[in-house]
C-alpha cells in the first residue's frame, strides 16, 4: 500500500458526495480527465476499488462506502492539527462565513497564509454579506450583486461556481434505480422558482428574476418554501415541468419517480464570491483572499464559446 495524499482523499470525499465525476470536478475546480486519474491513484495506493462506474451511473463500492467516514474523519483531524499549530504559532485567526459551499480544499489553500475559523453559522447571502461589513466576519463566501458590495463597502473576487440542475418527472424509459442525470433540458425549457420569503431567498430571488429574463424560461412563485425539501419535488410532480434546482437543494436525493437533469443552451452557473471590507488592512485577512483566490480565474464562464450563463451584474 503506497502514502496516501490528503488531497486524493479530498477528492475522494467529492465524488462520494456527488456520485457524479463531471460535477465534483467543478465543484473541486479541476479538470475532469485529472480527477479521474487520481482517483485511480488513490485505488491503487489503496489497493481496493472505491467507485463502481460506467457511462451512465457512479456508485461506491461496499469498500469505498465503508472508508468513506474514515477518509472524512482524516481530513478532519488534519485542518484540526493545521488550526492548533497556528494557535501555538500566534497566528491571527479569520472568521469566514458561508452559505452552502466552501473551496474543499480550503485548508491546502490557506495553509501558510492564515489560520482561517470557518463560523459555525449557516445563514443567506445577503446576512454574511451584511456580518461582514458590520465586522462580525472578516470573509464570507456568498453572492450578492455589484451594486450590493459598493453599497455595503464591500469587494469580492470570484471563487467558484456550482453548475444547477433541473429535477423533473422520470421517462419512462428510464432503468429503476439509476443514478446521474437523464438527460439534458435547455434553460428556457425550465421552470425558474421564486419564494415569497424574500428575508431568506432575497439573493436567489434576484438571480432567478435575471436568469428568466435572459433566458425565456418560466417563473413560478412558492408560497410553501419549496425552493428545498419534499416541497420542492411535490411542485416538479404538480408542474410537470424541470424546475431549476437552487445550490441548497443540489445535494439533496431525487425520489425515484423524478429525475435530474442536466441545464445548457446555455449552461447555468451559481457564482460563488469571496468578500471582505473595502478598508481592509490586517495582514492576515488580506493573505486569506490572496490565497484563497490565487489562480481561480473566471472559472470558463466568460468568453467566446462559453455557452455559460451567471449574472453579469
Amino acid at each position: 500500500m503506497g502514502p496516501v495524499d490528503l488531497r486524493q482523499l479530498r477528492y475522494f470525499v467529492a465524488v462520494a458526495e456527488e456520485l457524479n465525476f463531471g460535477r465534483a470536478a467543478e465543484r473541486l475546480l479541476i479538470a475532469g480527465p485529472s480527477l479521474s486519474q487520481q482517483i485511480k491513484v488513490l485505488e491503487r495506493d489503496l489497493g481496493v476499488r472505491l467507485f463502481d462506474r460506467d457511462r451512465r451511473s457512479v456508485r461506491l463500492t461496499p469498500a469505498g462506502a465503508d472508508l468513506l467516514p474514515l477518509a472524512r474523519d482524516l481530513l478532519e483531524r488534519a485542518q484540526s492539527l493545521r488550526d492548533r499549530a497556528a494557535r501555538i504559532g500566534g497566528s491571527e485567526p479569520v472568521r469566514l462565513g458561508y452559505v452552502d459551499w466552501l473551496p474543499p480544499d480550503l485548508s491546502a489553500r490557506t495553509s501558510g497564509a492564515a489560520l482561517v475559523h470557518v463560523d459555525a453559522w449557516v445563514a443567506p447571502s445577503h446576512t454574511q454579506a451584511a456580518r461582514v461589513a458590520d465586522g462580525g466576519l472578516d470573509l464570507a463566501i456568498c453572492w450578492i450583486p455589484r451594486a450590493e458590495l459598493a453599497e455595503r463597502g464591500l469587494r469580492g473576487r470570484l471563487l467558484g461556481a456550482d453548475r444547477l440542475h433541473a429535477v423533473g418527472p422520470a421517462p419512462e424509459s428510464r432503468r429503476r434505480g439509476e443514478t446521474g442525470e437523464a438527460g439534458v433540458v435547455r434553460a428556457r425549457e425550465t421552470v425558474v422558482p421564486l419564494d415569497d420569503d424574500v428575508t431568506a431567498w432575497s439573493a436567489w430571488n434576484a438571480y432567478a428574476e435575471r436568469l428568466a429574463q435572459d433566458t425565456g424560461a418560466r417563473t413560478a412563485r412558492f408560497h410553501d418554501g419549496g425552493i428545498t425539501g419534499p416541497a420542492f419535488f411535490d411542485h416538479v410532480r404538480r408542474l410537470r415541468r424541470p424546475i431549476l434546482n437552487s445550490p441548497k437543494g443540489r445535494r439533496t436525493p431525487v425520489p425515484p419517480d423524478l429525475a435530474r437533469y442536466a441545464v445548457a443552451e446555455p449552461r447555468v452557473y451559481w457564482p460563488w464570491l469571496l468578500v471582505w471590507r473595502r478598508t481592509e488592512t490586517r495582514p492576515a485577512v488580506l493573505d486569506a483572499v490572496q490565497a484563497l483566490t490565487a489562480d481561480v480565474g473566471d472559472l470558463a464562464l466568460d468568453g467566446p464559446g462559453a455557452d455559460a450563463w451567471s449574472p453579469r451584474d
